[in-house]
């Protein structure tokens, strides 16, 4: 499986960004798709994820900001980001799931990473 992100950028405090992946190749093992953030120093961390039973984690600090999306049909997973504050400034990854979650069979992929940076 192969990712493919885009719409990071600069934008100011309460901005807005939307994010989007598509995901290529084996697509028909993926059961969730998501983005998590890292910054530097730091472990990689979720933002959001959606399993294709329907079950959404999302972080607290995103909670009623930020709103994830997917097309199964099209592979495909979004994220909007709304009123964006300047810890939200972070290396956006998408990410696909195949296999079953909490498990060693359960297998994540990755895509490159996006610059996302809000300025005060």
């Amino acid at each position: 499986v192969q990712l493919q992100a885009s719409g990071g950028g600069l934008v100011q405090a309460g901005g807005s960004l939307r994010l989007s992946c598509v995901a290529s190749g084996y697509t028909y093992m993926i059961n969730g798709m998501g983005w998590y953030r890292q910054t530097p120093g730091n472990e990689r961390e979720l933002v959001a994820r959606l399993r294709d039973s329907g079950r959404m984690e999302i972080a607290e600090s995103v909670k009623g900001r930020f709103t994830i999306s997917r097309d199964n049909a099209e592979h495909t997973v979004d994220l909007q980001m709304n009123n964006l504050r300047v810890e939200d400034t972070a290396v956006y990854y998408c990410e696909a799931h195949s296999g079953p979650y909490a498990d060693p069979r359960g297998r994540d992929f990755w895509g490159q990473g996006t610059l996302v940076t809000v300025s005060s």
